[in-house]
């Protein structure tokens, strides 16, 4: 007949089992939890990785010359915007106006206004344009849209105080005239 009751040392308990083995305490431990089965061919790896992913290098390439000239561009346009006025009379000579821009106070408001509308435009196009960069998606076309639309902005604020000059005027009903 065997004796049923337990010999020494055989009623550790778990603590006192993971404490001799060298293994730290159950409070301490996490358990993860169960990773569901996900057949090989939809689980994403590193190349998968948005972070991770990178565009073509011809594209990335081309959107970043393509910023810099922009920045470049909407460096010497915005200056020049900020003494709207004399801009206005080298187009009026340039287009055989006679006469000068007289409207001033209009042409420093609006073109101040216009090189900001530049650099905003700029900037809104350059982070649109990094963050496609950075997720691997083909970003050459966004540069071009971005100052398709900055300057179709920016000739609406240059039409304001040109439309209201009276050289220009004068020169508009001339050419309507029969």
């Amino acid at each position: 007949m065997s004796d049923q009751r337990p010999q020494y040392g055989e009623l550790a308990t778990p603590e006192e089992q993971r404490r001799a083995a060298g293994l730290p305490p159950l409070d301490e431990v996490v358990i993860a939890p169960p990773v569901a089965s996900v057949p090989p061919t939809l689980q994403a790896g590193p190349a998968d990785d948005p972070a991770t992913k990178r565009s073509h290098p011809l594209d990335r390439f081309a959107t970043i010359a393509m910023l810099a000239y922009g920045l470049i561009n909407i460096v010497v346009t915005g200056l020049s915007y900020l003494d709207l006025p004399s801009v206005m009379n080298q187009t009026m000579k340039i287009l055989g106006i006679e006469g000068e821009f007289t409207n001033f106070a209009q042409g420093k408001t609006w073109g101040t206004i216009a090189a900001i509308v530049l650099a905003v435009g700029w900037s809104i196009t350059a982070a649109l344009s990094i963050r496609r960069l950075r997720r691997g998606r083909i970003t050459w076309w966004l540069p071009i849209v971005g100052a398709i639309i900055t300057m179709g902005v920016v000739s609406i604020c240059i039409a304001v105080p040109m439309m209201s000059d009276p050289a220009f005027v004068a020169h508009l009903e001339q050419m309507t005239a029969p």
